[in-house]
């Protein structure tokens, strides 16, 4: 079966860079949607410059162009849209219902993988506020997909092991702590780690597969399915030191967010719901999902022992 050709949007961003890597390192025709808007931006058009090099097709559109995106959205198969929902970044989770109208207009899209990439949306109803906003509105777009009977994949990947790992799930660093760390709660409820090249292996696996089709993609294998206790103790032994450990109670971590901005507060919502309700394990994976270990046991995936070796 020929490999369908993918449509990248929001490729310059975290996740988007890496799933035009691994789209065209799989053998897909790549094309990398490049919007005006980028302007002056010279890192983002560097960016896209060197996906050029690397091979993927640049098209251009625009999302004050409906005209645009239907055509571009015309050469491809598949479309895979990464564009940020994160309110620390930039929050455009909502500009995909044009994309959506788009792929409806030109009539030709075979899969269309929306930007998720986090927890799966339909088991945040309860979450707090300012994050569920994040939940809500990729549950909007949801709507619209299935309501336009565009067939899907949405991919459920966790934990970004950039934000989550490195820092031992610590808040405001990105690296490991020297001395102490804070455990939420006990540090025992388990949560799934992902490196992201993997995320964008897992994710570029499933776009021609029948089994994923109108389904959730959940990133969930087993070595990657660890508390932050556990977490904890892998960088001790790596590192060779012990570290001291405070306990946050969770009515304690939530009397926190209220000094917090808006930004700050949705972060910690979805930290709280990871660590305190263990939101990412807490569910068995049903008939309307499937694990990505499962059905690509050939991907050999990142353990976070590994990942965490580069800060030693």
């Amino acid at each position: 079966m020929a490999k369908s050709k993918v449509l990248v949007v929001g490729a310059t961003g975290y996740i988007g860079k890496r799933i035009v890597k691994a789209s065209i390192d799989q053998g897909h025709i790549t094309y990398v949607l490049q919007r005006p808007e980028t302007g002056l931006d010279i890192d983002k058009l560097q960016l896209l410059m060197s996906f050029k090099k690397q091979g993927a097709r640049l098209v251009e559109g625009s999302f004050s162009d409906q005209k645009s995106l239907v055509e571009a959205v015309k050469n491809v198969d598949v479309v895979i849209c990464t564009m940020s929902g994160v309110h620390f970044k930039s929050h455009n989770i909502l500009m995909q219902l044009k994309l959506v109208d788009a792929i409806k207009e030109a009539g030709n899209v075979k899969r269309f993988l929306p930007s998720e990439f986090g927890m799966d949306p339909a088991r945040m109803e309860h979450a707090l506020a300012p994050g569920r906003e994040t939940f809500d509105q990729k549950m909007i777009v949801r709507k619209a997909i299935e309501d336009a009977k565009i067939p899907f994949t949405y991919v459920s990947a966790n934990c970004f092991a950039g934000y989550f790992v490195g820092n031992l799930s610590q808040l405001e660093t990105l690296t490991p702590p020297k001395d102490k760390v804070c455990l939420y709660g006990d540090g025992n409820v388990k949560a799934v780690y992902m490196d992201e090249d993997d995320i964008a292996t897992y994710t570029i696996k499933a776009i021609d597969d029948p089994r994923a089709l109108n389904k959730t993609l959940y990133l969930r294998p087993p070595e990657n399915i660890l508390s932050q206790r556990q977490l904890v103790e892998i960088w001790e032994k790596l590192s060779g030191k012990e570290l001291e450990k405070i306990s946050i109670p969770g009515e304690d971590f939530l009397a926190s967010m209220k000094e917090k901005d808006y930004a700050a507060k949705a972060g910690m919502g979805h930290f709280y719901h990871i660590s305190y309700e263990g939101s990412l394990t807490n569910f068995e994976i049903g008939e309307d999902g499937e694990e990505a270990s499962n059905l690509y046991p050939e991907v050999k995936y990142t353990r976070m022992d590994e990942y965490l070796s580069i800060f030693v």
